[in-house]
């Protein structure tokens, strides 16, 4: 279990991030899709690396769920987020739609890190569970995206949201790889 002091410089740290994140972003290109010339020839690591310094677009779904690319390496994305009032259901809580779409980012920016230039991926199935509920406006959630296998045509990767304690939230596993045209 972390300390209090642990977890308190950890969250320190990660919003940090998330600020410096964000404020590159907003500096850049904004949301929206990169132009073909902007992703020529470039592999799925430059690519990402490009969005996280702003140089090409971030995607518009990670304005309508609130969260930000804060960190990406070779098989690996790390988006940050903090549910809020916008995402919760009827029941009050945070709804799963929120959780599968973070993962769903996390573990495709994940495998795009491993694409060569002009190969793509996209969901072929998403299983998310959700283990822990969220509070909205409470703190923000880490969600880690590593690639577990990555082939020709099929690529897995493992997503976990997590809190500044280490407690996971939710996990999930996913994606597909194909030749762009």
């Amino acid at each position: 279990m972390t300390s209090p002091e642990d977890t308190l410089r950890i969250l320190n740290t990660w919003r940090e991030e998330e600020a410096a994140a964000r404020t590159r972003l907003a500096a850049g290109q904004g949301a929206g899709v990169a132009k073909p010339e902007q992703i020529a020839g470039k592999s799925g690591l430059e690519l990402m690396q490009a969005m996280l310094r702003g140089e090409i677009p971030y995607p518009t779904i990670s304005v309508t769920m609130d969260f930000a690319l804060v960190s990406v390496s070779l098989g690996e994305a790390i988006f940050q987020g903090t549910p809020n009032a916008k995402h919760l259901n009827p029941m009050g809580t945070v709804h799963g739609g929120w959780y599968a779409t973070l993962l769903d980012s996390a573990v495709g920016c994940a495998v795009h890190t491993m694409m060569p230039p002009a190969r793509g991926y996209t969901t072929a199935e998403l299983s998310v569970n959700l283990v822990r509920g969220a509070v909205a406006g409470k703190e923000p959630l880490r969600v880690i995206g590593k690639v577990l296998h990555c082939g020709k045509q099929l690529a897995t990767a493992e997503g976990r949201i997590v809190d500044a304690e280490g407690k996971l939230y939710a996990h999930a596993t996913t994606c597909l790889v194909f030749e762009m045209k």
